[in-house]
């Protein structure tokens, strides 16, 4: 029997985040899980049906859907205080880890012992992105044949292009939208002589603040194309961080998609890390607010209208077919990013290695099993 809900103070609010921030593994479901467990089962601090609407909410709007929970939460508790004391006490636990993590990693890359850990790792993070689609698409997709043929043609226009392609999620929005709701007919240069050059030191040296505009506008718009998990966002920034922009390598870029699955909290933090190695710890800072900010005003302007519209099937059918290709896009994205990361045998036992163990023992910690991943890259590379 669920306890009647409780009015928390806020502090104890923002610290039950903050802590689960810190601890809080296993992506966006479980995270999910926790919040319903902790919240409304165990200490009644939310009711059922306000948790209910906030999932659904970050189910429908663009966002990553445990950091948009957690944020509508905070509203439910605190208006738009304790949405935006929440949804920072979320996020900052793996920013600063991330921040620590990528001054390590700029510093110390090109040594063997550290390339020889993301040897491991790399192959290890294929297994568990691949594990990842397949789970998100027999939860999302059912047994519904145009959101198969949507994922279908996601999947292969990203493995085909190696980038998202935003008309595709576009369109997959419309087509559901069409066929099931029957709709009615109706910057200029500033100084920056006064930073300290390390703020800004990336990979390349130091960046401008055009650089940093450019950082900040791009992921802002790659946060307004995740929905559900946040791996979603995956495809859409190797399209612009290795493509387009040529920010990172291939080796990079997944190097930084292993370091926001080693952190806690929302997977899309990885963002800080592509921040920091194009433009140091302002990078980071700014790419970070980037991807957030449209997840918070999005919250923050729908939590007080959105019971009128969450029943509504046009909603329904647009977000069903961008979260189809959404996902057919994580699975393109497994291709993509396979064919630099599994490079030999070992990798590719490495990668079915890990594979076999999220199968068969589903409660391994991710962390644990990227960790194991890149001790045995090291172990191999020295052997070798």
């Amino acid at each position: 029997m669920k306890p009647a809900p409780t009015r928390p103070t806020l502090r104890e609010f923002v610290v039950y985040f903050l802590k689960l921030g810190t601890l809080g593994f296993g992506g966006p479901i479980a995270l999910a899980g926790y919040m319903q467990r902790d919240l409304v089962d165990e200490r009644g601090w939310i009711a059922p049906d306000d948790y209910k609407q906030g999932l659904a909410l970050a189910q429908l709007a663009p966002g990553p859907l445990a950091a948009q929970l957690a944020i509508y939460l905070g509203w439910v508790r605190g208006r738009v205080l304790g949405a935006t004391l929440v949804g920072i006490a979320f996020v900052a636990p793996s920013f600063l880890m991330v921040l620590i993590l990528s001054a390590l990693y700029l510093k110390f890359g090109g040594l063997a012992w550290m390339q020889a850990l993301f040897y491991g790792i790399g192959a290890a993070v294929i297994a568990i992105i691949a594990w990842s689609a397949a789970r998100l698409a027999r939860t999302t997709l059912g047994r519904d044949r145009l959101l198969w043929g949507l994922f279908a043609v996601s999947l292969i226009v990203t493995a085909w292009t190696a980038r998202e392609i935003i008309w595709v999620f576009v369109a997959s929005g419309l087509i559901p939208l069409l066929a099931r709701a029957r709709p009615a007919m109706p910057t200029k240069t500033l100084l920056v002589a006064a930073w300290p050059a390390w703020l800004t030191s990336g990979l390349t040296g130091a960046a401008s603040v055009g650089g940093l505009w450019k950082l900040f506008a791009y992921f802002a718009a790659a946060g307004l194309f995740v929905f559900g998990s946040g791996l979603a966002i995956v495809p859409f920034l190797h399209g612009g961080v290795v493509e387009q922009f040529r920010w990172l390598t291939e080796r990079q870029f997944l190097d930084a998609v292993a370091v926001s699955m080693i952190t806690p909290g929302p997977v899309v933090i990885t963002v800080a890390f592509i921040g920091y190695l194009v433009a140091g710890p302002l990078g980071a800072t700014v790419a970070a607010i980037g991807v957030f900010a449209p997840v918070y005003f999005v919250t923050v302007l729908a939590a007080p209208h959105f019971r009128r519209f969450a029943e509504s099937p046009r909603i329904k059918a647009f977000v069903d077919g961008v979260t189809a290709a959404a996902t057919g896009a994580i699975a393109g994205a497994v291709l993509v990013l396979g064919r630099r990361a599994l490079v030999d045998l070992p990798t590719v036992l490495i990668c079915a290695a890990t594979l076999a163990v999220i199968v068969k023992m589903k409660r391994v910690p991710e962390p644990a099993l990227i960790a194991a991943s890149g001790v045995v890259g090291l172990l191999l590379k020295h052997a070798l």
